[in-house]
């Protein structure tokens, strides 16, 4: 693990140092940090803006770009993926150089005029017709079920599923954690969480057939560069979680399991 990066973690925490303002999450001499920066931010109409910043440094860093992923209950989905990848075309051109503090300055400075171009840029793509409009690109979900009680049947119709509408990942179970990671068209994993939400895929406690009411959609993303595509749909089953975090890990998928496995162990 480089020592710019781990110098670089502890200005941070000096400068972050406000309760939850900056949460270390991993740190591993293979794997890189993981760690989240959280920031309120002036926005358009001088709202406050709560952006949730997390950095995934590899062990490379910094002749490596981050990982990075942003989140904020007062912006869209949309929107933050335009903010990262702001943060991702100004992360290049501090390459081989410490960058994290840059970036969150730099965010600061910029993010309502990147709210303001994403707003324009969203309204001349709806201006398209759907024979015009671009193509979606391969996205990705991950979902968590609360439980399966008919288990058998359950795998049967999610193998189905996600056969029919060609789409490929894994059905995770590792504990009482069961993860439904997909990749896909964007219509295509749409179509499967439409399934899922309205199809009597489970049992009750008195074994009647019932929808999956007990399921959350951690996230819905577009692929990246750096994240590896599943050839298959498997069902795979971990020990432990140290076991889970290699199959995310060899996907490219660090930092989605850095954010939304670790929290449902609590």
């Amino acid at each position: 693990m480089s020592e710019l990066a781990l110098e670089e973690l502890s200005a941070l925490a000096a400068i972050y140092c406000e309760p939850d303002a900056c949460e270390v999450l991993a740190v591993s001499e293979t794997h890189g940090i993981t760690f989240r920066i959280q920031i309120s931010v002036k926005e358009l109409l001088d709202t406050d803006v709560l952006l949730k910043l997390l950095f995934h440094l590899p062990v490379n860093y910094p002749s490596t770009l981050p990982d990075i992923s942003v989140n904020s209950d007062q912006l869209t989905r949309a929107q933050c993926m335009d903010v990262k990848d702001k943060l991702l075309e100004q992360a290049k051109m501090h390459l081989s150089e410490p960058m994290v503090h840059d970036l969150i300055l730099w965010i600061q400075q910029h993010l309502k005029y990147v709210i303001k171009q994403s707003a324009t840029v969203c309204n001349e793509k709806t201006t398209l017709s759907k024979g015009t409009s671009t193509e979606d690109g391969i996205w990705m979900l991950l979902l968590h079920l609360d439980h399966m009680r008919a288990k058998a049947k359950y795998i049967k119709t999610v193998e189905k599923w996600a056969s029919d509408l060609r789409l490929t990942g894994r059905l995770m179970f590792m504990g009482k954690i069961i993860l439904i990671l997909l990749q896909g068209d964007k219509s295509n994993i749409k179509e499967y969480l439409i399934l899922q939400k309205t199809s009597k895929v489970d049992v009750d406690s008195s074994g009647k057939k019932c929808k999956e009411k007990m399921i959350s959609v951690l996230c819905e993303t577009k692929v990246q560069s750096q994240h590896k595509r599943f050839q298959m749909f498997e069902v795979k089953e971990y020990s432990t979680l140290d076991e889970l975090q290699k199959e995310f890990e060899t996907a490219g998928l660090t930092t989605l399991f850095s954010e939304f496995v670790p929290p449902l162990l609590k």
